[in-house]
């Protein structure tokens, strides 16, 4: 996106995705909440940098899954109706072996900042929601 640059700051700039998804928010707007559980490996912050439209969004440090092993985390996300997101490979395995639900949303960028990963859910929110609407797909790579 060429205007980013423009704005200087971390804030301005998820200032802008918010206003670009309030925008666009009528074109997935019946979709299903965005229930998105943040694996231990990506800051709880990054849900103070999420707008409205993911506010059923947790990380497992808030519902007590924090150090826990991956094989509990998916077990919570598939009995509360959660998709997974991580930088973990393993939840991919995971998923392979027993199936889906949970969904699985795998960051393979790298290491990217709490604002990057906020920012890449923001850009990503239509695929996100077309992903978790299609009962076919058991992952999102997010590259």
């Amino acid at each position: 996106m060429i205007f980013l640059p423009i704005f200087r700051s971390c804030q301005g700039r998820i200032f802008l995705l918010v206003l670009l998804l309030l925008l666009n928010v009528n074109v997935h707007y019946n979709t299903p909440n965005m229930k998105l559980l943040f694996d231990q490996n990506i800051s709880f912050r990054v849900l103070r940098l999420l707008p409205d439209s993911f506010a059923d969004c947790r990380h497992v440090r808030s519902v007590g899954l924090n150090d826990c092993d991956d094989a509990k985390i998916w077990q919570y996300a598939k009995q509360n109706g959660f998709t997974v997101v991580t930088f973990d490979a393993d939840f991919f395995d995971i998923s392979i072996l027993k199936g889906f639900p949970p969904k699985i949303i795998w960051f393979r960028t790298g290491n990217l900042t709490t604002s990057e990963i906020a920012e890449s859910i923001i850009l990503n929110y239509a695929n996100i929601a077309t992903f978790i609407d299609n009962p076919d797909l058991n992952c999102l790579e997010i590259e």
